[in-house]
């Protein structure tokens, strides 16, 4: 049987909120056996670029990064929010190395080609480097991972969060046995999204394709539940989404929603 690997992705309420943020590592740090971090940039990047005159765009939620949002996106999110999250575990005795997809060349990508729009310097995920993984993380290095890739040839990408969380766990899934979490400010997939007592606890594919004929799965889920499936195709053993500061019970089951390949 493979070693147990958490892999837990947080989203920017969690990354926006110091006392949040704060409340959600000293969780983390409690967290047995090995264990990644995936972090997003929250609002911080749009603040910085905004104070340096640099426009923003965003195309169906996804940011549209020319040269010089690249040089913010790569200080805030490999710098400023990937070192403070590192100093943080480092206090609470949590021995953690952050890295991007360049460090230890960990994570390669290519520049996205789309037919109608150019998302400018966005990496879309070609291979993870799993023997470079797995080797720090039997040293029992936590790894905190910012969004950012390279292509091997000197450039650096701007990476979905989500996306880098599930190549990693699709990567890693043949030598360990990975649960991949989701978190963000609802406490799980719901099925009224006023409601936060509606959550689904589990969803399987059939459930999951009778939702979206329905209309009872809101848009900005439906990439989440995508790459969810995506996932365990690949030979993730669990997927969970649902609240950060529920991750415990979200690691044994006993809350948020539970995505299965069934």
């Amino acid at each position: 049987m493979n070693m147990q690997l958490s892999i837990i992705k947080i989203s920017g309420n969690i990354i926006d909120d110091e006392a949040e943020l704060a409340a959600f590592l000293d969780i983390f740090a409690t967290v047995e056996g090995k264990k990644i971090l995936v972090h997003g940039g929250g609002k911080l990047a749009t603040k910085v670029a905004e104070g340096l005159g640099i426009k923003q765009q965003l195309v169906d939620g996804r940011r549209i990064t020319d040269s010089e949002t690249l040089k913010v996106v790569t200080m805030v999110y490999a710098g400023t929010i990937n070192k403070n999250i590192v100093a943080q575990l480092q206090a609470r005795g949590c021995d953690a190395i952050g890295l991007t997809g360049a460090d230890g060349n960990a994570i390669l990508a290519h520049k996205r080609v789309h037919p109608e729009i150019d998302y400018g310097y966005v990496g879309d995920v070609d291979s993870v480097d799993v023997a470079f993984l797995t080797g720090l993380l039997m040293l029992n290095k936590t790894l905190v991972f910012a969004p950012i890739t390279h292509d091997g040839k000197g450039l650096l990408l701007n990476t979905n969060a989500d996306t880098i969380a599930q190549e990693l766990a699709r990567g890693l899934g043949k030598s360990f046995d990975v649960s991949l979490v989701y978190s963000f400010e609802k406490r799980g997939v719901l099925l009224d999204t006023n409601n936060d007592d509606s959550v689904i606890p589990q969803i399987s594919r059939q459930y999951y394709d009778e939702l979206k004929a329905k209309q009872l799965i809101f848009a900005g889920m439906i990439p989440k539940l995508d790459n969810a499936f995506a996932a365990l195709r690949s030979g993730v053993s669990k997927v969970i989404i649902g609240r950060a500061e529920e991750l415990p019970l979200l690691l044994k089951g006993k809350a948020g929603t539970t995505i299965v390949n069934e």
